[in-house]
């Protein structure tokens, strides 16, 4: 039988403290090369290896017209000409991330996470995983619905790709990321079987709303949902003039 309410003694419940986001730095730039952001980030993941750099950092940036082969990209994938891509002023390079070729352009937000997995708690697959969450809510956010799909990694609307991904991981420290179609360019996507894949087409932001997204407001975006997906506090940094590896964050200033 169940006792008198009033012999019941209240058991308190210790309060669980508050949980802190990790800061993760956050530098962004207009448009750089893709030579150049290949470059900087080997010697982030150095740093971050070593120590040198303290905390996980996000690059946002645009490319230049350029295709990229991955570790298992490969020409046959190519199905333009060398002289068509002279005169079209597309070069080929060849990074460490997964996948196979794919195109990168201006209106293209590339996202570079530099994390220390360990640091962070996370496995390959859930860091993966992570990466195609921030995409996908980021489409929500401007209005497109967008989803995963067994095919390929990265973030789908229907049989049409929005965004991709391909990722490397040296020392537990992960480099190259991820690529959203805002108002690319979808054109040079033609030239190729993108990631690999026949019979599928590349889509956009701007193609799905049917109007003009600036870039800028899907940064923002992408920056908000990658707070609330990787449980980190982003700071926005600079790199200081003195030393390539050195850090200045800035106030923070979000619009949208």
């Amino acid at each position: 039988m169940i006792g008198n309410t009033s012999d019941r003694k209240e058991i308190a419940v210790p309060e669980q403290p508050e949980r802190t986001p990790r800061t993760c730095l956050c530098v962004e730039f207009a448009r750089m090369s893709c030579q150049d952001a290949r470059q900087l980030q080997i010697e982030l993941v150095a740093a971050r290896k070593s120590g040198v750099l303290s905390k996980d950092i996000l690059l946002l940036l645009e490319h230049p017209p350029v295709f990229t082969l991955g570790r298992r990209g490969g020409r046959q994938n190519l199905l333009v000409t060398e002289s068509f891509l002279e005169k079209s002023g597309i070069s080929v390079l060849h990074v460490e991330r997964g996948g196979d070729i794919t195109f990168h352009g201006p209106g293209q937000l590339v996202g570079y996470p530099i994390i220390d997995l360990r640091a962070a708690g996370l496995g390959v697959v859930d860091y993966v995983e992570k990466i195609e969450e921030v995409m996908i809510r980021t489409a929500a956010h401007c209005g497109v619905r967008a989803s995963r799909n067994p095919l390929n990694r990265g973030a789908w609307v229907g049989n049409c790709k929005l965004g991709s991904i391909g990722v490397a991981v040296r020392s537990g420290i992960t480099f190259h990321g991820f690529a959203l179609n805002v108002n690319v360019s979808l054109e040079p996507f033609s030239w190729i079987n993108p990631c690999g894949l026949k019979g599928i087409s590349m889509t956009s932001l701007e193609r799905e709303l049917a109007c003009a997204v600036p870039v800028e407001a899907v940064r923002n975006s992408v920056k908000q949902e990658f707070e609330t997906v990787f449980d980190a506090k982003l700071a926005p940094a600079r790199f200081s003039a003195s030393a390539p590896l050195s850090f200045t964050t800035l106030p923070e200033n979000r619009n949208g």
